[in-house]
């Protein structure tokens, strides 16, 4: 199996990330054009005066800077070591799958329990993905 269709679950969570960054500045610009916030509720991060709606996308932005490292660094533990298979890559495709689900949830409608489940489950298939390499 070509070792290099391992970059393109890589290459899709790289892009759920830069599009999740875009979400940041929109969110922000639109509710400073909006009065529901000032420049200054940015100066340090976002301060307490910032809605949840308007944080959101930052959060969401953070997360996909955090578990996701351990899927990239396992992407390329197959690809320099030849180890990639149709199993591996399936389940490279499905963590990348309940990330961009866990991201949805997160910027619509954001129910708790239904981002969650797509958050475990995803770190289980992030573990499967790395018991894989290791079996």
């Amino acid at each position: 199996m070509p070792q290099e269709l391992i970059f393109a679950p890589m290459g899709a969570m790289a892009l759920l990330t830069f599009i999740v960054l875009g979400f940041i500045p929109a969110r922000r610009f639109r509710a400073v054009a909006g009065g529901r916030v000032t420049g200054e509720d940015f100066r340090f991060g976002e301060s307490g005066a910032v809605p949840g709606d308007v944080s959101i996308p930052n959060r969401n932005y953070m997360n996909l800077l955090e578990l996701p490292v351990l899927f990239y660094v396992g992407g390329l533990m197959y690809y320099v070591a030849g180890r990639l298979d149709q199993t591996a890559l399936a389940v490279a495709w499905a963590y990348v799958a309940l990330r961009v689900i866990h991201s949805a949830i997160h910027l619509t409608y954001n129910n708790v329990i239904h981002r969650l489940t797509a958050f475990a489950i995803s770190n289980f298939v992030l573990m499967a993905f790395w018991l894989l390499f290791f079996i």
